[in-house]
């Protein structure tokens, strides 16, 4: 006879709920959004806003793009949300400065 041990006797860490991990993770993208944002305005003053004048889609383009890469890290990473915070803000400003470099031409 075989030794049989009952599934609901084990306690998994698989059994944890996955669905909270997405938000932290979109929460931070949208506020890692906004960290690019001033960044720019801290680098370039108020000459930003003239830059801004007629790029200003292609930033707000951005903000789904900033939100999924959150959400996106946070999964991988397992709802660590110090290392989620630190990722997603260096993804979301390398974002806005390839994007800042590629329509001001250097």
């Amino acid at each position: 006879m075989q030794n049989v041990t009952p599934l609901l006797a084990r306690k998994d860490k698989s059994d944890q709920d996955e669905a909270s991990w997405p938000f932290p993770g979109g929460v931070v993208g949208f506020a890692s959004w906004w960290v690019a944002l001033a960044t720019t305005f801290i680098l370039y003053g108020s000459n930003t806003l003239f830059f801004f004048l007629y790029t200003w889609p292609f930033f707000l383009a951005l903000l789904p793009v900033s939100v999924l890469v959150g959400i996106a890290i946070s999964v991988l990473l397992r709802g660590h949300l110090i290392w989620t915070t630190i990722a997603t803000v260096m993804v979301v400003i390398c974002l806005f400065w390839l994007l800042f470099s590629q329509l001001t031409g250097w």
